[in-house]
């Protein structure tokens, strides 16, 4: 949420919560009705004091719209997507981008000069897979080499284990392990 938005919905809380408890006080008698009139009917009579109503008024029922028709958007991580949905004439099968980060990290250790790597998989609405794999290489790995294998082995073992197309493999090497020292 931005600062604006934050701003603004503390500041229409504050003003819900004093007219619920004006409301409140109103109700059981606590607050003389008339006062509370005369009260308001001073403030629509001045000059100033009756434009900030006016524009307060409009700036809330401006958000009020906006809250009611424009709640959440669909880039919150919340709507995420978990996983792939496949359907075919025998039922349904769910593949959750746990099973493609697995599949990833499997092919991934499979190389030799792979020391570790971690993984990150983004859905979208229309099943596009991209991967991104995050490496810890040998001191003697051809990192270009390593790299392009890679990504032709991980998008060849998902589209074998489960039909789908991966669009990109990102790889960054994030580091160069340090040859170990035998003696």
């Amino acid at each position: 949420m931005k600062i604006l938005e934050k701003i603004t919905l503390i500041i229409y809380s504050y003003v819900m919560l004093i007219l619920s408890i004006l409301a409140c006080l109103l109700v059981f008698g606590w607050l003389d009705i008339e006062l509370a009139v005369n009260i308001i009917k001073g403030i629509i009579a001045s000059d100033i004091w009756s434009k900030v109503v006016l524009g307060s008024s409009i700036i809330f029922i401006l958000l009020s719209i906006k809250s009611i028709f424009f709640g959440k958007t669909s880039k919150e991580p919340n709507n995420e997507r978990q996983g792939i949905l496949l359907e075919n004439e025998n039922g349904k099968l769910m593949i959750s981008k746990e099973t493609i980060e697995n599949l990833v990290n499997s092919v991934a250790k499979g190389f030799e000069s792979t020391e570790d790597v971690t993984t990150r998989v983004e859905l979208d609405k229309e099943n596009n897979v991209k991967v991104y794999a995050n490496l810890i290489v040998s001191s003697e790995a051809v990192i270009k080499d390593l790299s392009a294998k890679l990504q032709s082995s991980i998008k060849d073992k998902i589209k074998k284990a489960t039909d789908l197309e991966v669009n990109e493999v990102n790889i960054t090497v994030k580091k160069v392990a340090e040859k170990s020292q035998e003696a």
